[in-house]
């Protein structure tokens, strides 16, 4: 089981910015930041979260050479409608609409935006009826 995921970012205040957010209709927001005097890369750190654990890190080390992939899981199809809207509106890239994704499986429906360094962000929910 992942605890925790963190990947390094090329501008740190865009990026915290467009996650603040993004990921604001999912219930994560900054839950804890840390500066560069605190961290291993000498860089600093924000942690999102939800119920006070942050669990999706950011890092102003630089960006990646290439890009990574995050799914978050929702509870209902309406939280990756508002993800991927939100997204949108923090200046992310649509990089698939909300909508079912059954090559995956018949209860499959997600979105997918592209952040500012061009990471793929996705909300999916796997629930039948669209709530889990």
């Amino acid at each position: 089981m992942i605890d925790h995921i963190g990947f390094p970012v090329s501008d740190y205040a865009r990026s915290k910015a467009f996650y603040a957010q993004a990921l604001a209709p999912l219930g994560y927001k900054l839950v804890m930041e840390i500066d560069g005097a605190h961290t291993e890369s000498r860089a600093p750190a924000a942690g999102f979260g939800t119920s006070g654990k942050a669990d999706f890190w950011i890092g102003g080390e630089g960006g990646l050479e290439k890009p990574l992939h995050v799914a978050v899981a929702v509870p209902d199809r309406a939280s990756v409608d508002a993800f991927h809207a939100a997204a949108l509106q923090a200046g992310g890239r649509d990089n698939g609409a909300p909508g079912l994704r059954t090559h995956y499986h018949a209860n499959y429906y997600a979105a997918f935006v592209l952040d500012p360094d061009g990471h793929n962000i996705e909300a999916v929910c796997h629930a039948a009826d669209g709530r889990e």
